[in-house]
């Protein structure tokens, strides 16, 4: 029998001496593993990967996109970003457009229904971020408010832009 999860979280004893940098990544693998199985959970009709959310969250800052500048922005080859787009294109998430800077290339767009399926997606993703929150106590609400400047510089230093960083 495992025993019961308390309600307060410690942070894990890895093997070897703890460092700030270990345990950083210990919490955002937590927290990115957390969210994607909440949502999963709380709202069970949300099964789009998270490689297409991040695609459709990049195309809905950023669309039109060449598949190449999606790749780059997501740092996933291009060839995979073109199969994850195909997929997107066969459930009308995204289109497939000549580009009309140079016909000889390709831009994909966001859909009407891909941007309502970014815009429950991230209205669901928020409501249960808002949920968690609302149940921590000030101190650490505010902590959280506090440390969110230096983890969007943080992200800027690990190589990624930090209007592209999505927190969960």
């Amino acid at each position: 029998m495992s025993p019961q999860p308390s309600s307060e979280v410690t942070p894990p004893r890895p093997a070897g001496e703890e460092t700030d940098a270990r345990l950083l990544t210990e919490a955002i693998t937590r927290l990115r593993r957390a969210l994607r199985s909440s949502i999963r959970t709380d709202y069970p009709w949300e099964t789009l990967p998270m490689a297409q959310v991040e695609l459709l969250q990049v195309l809905g800052e950023h669309s039109p996109a060449r598949v190449s500048d999606l790749a780059a922005r997501r740092r996933l080859a291009p060839s995979t970003v073109s199969g994850l787009i195909g997929q997107m294109i066969t459930t009308g998430l995204v289109a497939r457009d000549v580009d009309p800077a140079d016909r000889r290339a390709s831009v994909v767009t966001l859909t009407d229904a891909g941007r309502q399926k970014l815009d429950a997606w991230t209205t669901a993703h928020e409501r249960r971020m808002d949920a968690a929150l609302a149940a921590l106590d000030d101190g650490a609400r505010t902590a959280i408010a506090d440390a969110l400047p230096a983890l969007f510089r943080l992200a800027e230093h690990l190589g990624e832009p930090t209007g592209d960083m999505e927190l969960g």
